[in-house]
């Protein structure tokens, strides 16, 4: 694969929108083979995105570096990649789904972190804005249930009543 993307530049202008396309593919599929060759090839397509392309194609090559750090087992680096993007997110006004989404991603990283207060908290407030705006059978709704849902499963310091809250929880996301 990485021979194919070089072979697609060869020759072209760094600033060539199939240049970038063909980093981009390398690094998600280096990405999915969880190399640690990811981790260059992730940080050198977002650099070039700084440089030459507009915001939402920067959070394309962000949160495919996000994964990558993730991946690899750098959750600390993750999370806080993953902040700023929702940060971002945030700032830009009232949230999409692709803001619900990536505000997901950071409740999901500050589990593996052991935030789990944290991510309870962006959960309860993410939850009611995807019913809102998405719907209560949408796929990132139900996902966003299940995670409260299942949140206190993972965490060694739950209560009782912690699980208690999340029998309801489990029961709207599974009907």
């Amino acid at each position: 694969l990485g021979w194919a993307c070089w072979k697609l530049y060869l020759g072209r202008p760094v600033t060539n929108w199939v240049w970038c396309e063909a980093m981009q593919g390398l690094g998600s599929a280096l990405v999915q083979s969880k190399s640690e060759d990811a981790l260059s090839v992730c940080w050198a397509n977002l650099a070039f995105r700084r440089r030459h392309l507009s915001h939402d194609k920067i959070k394309v090559a962000e949160a495919l570096l996000a994964n990558c750090l993730e991946d690899i087992g750098r959750h600390d680096d993750a999370l806080v990649l993953r902040r700023e993007i929702f940060a971002k997110e945030v700032e830009s006004g009232a949230l999409s789904e692709t803001g619900i989404g990536h505000g997901l991603n950071v409740a999901i990283s500050m589990q593996k972190v052991g935030r789990w207060d944290a991510s309870k908290s962006l959960l309860d407030d993410l939850l009611p804005m995807a019913q809102k705006l998405l719907g209560l059978d949408s796929d990132l709704t139900l996902m966003l249930g299940w995670n409260l849902a299942v949140l206190p499963l993972d965490n060694p310091a739950c209560a009782l009543k912690d699980l208690l809250e999340a029998e309801p929880i489990i029961k709207d996301v599974v009907q």
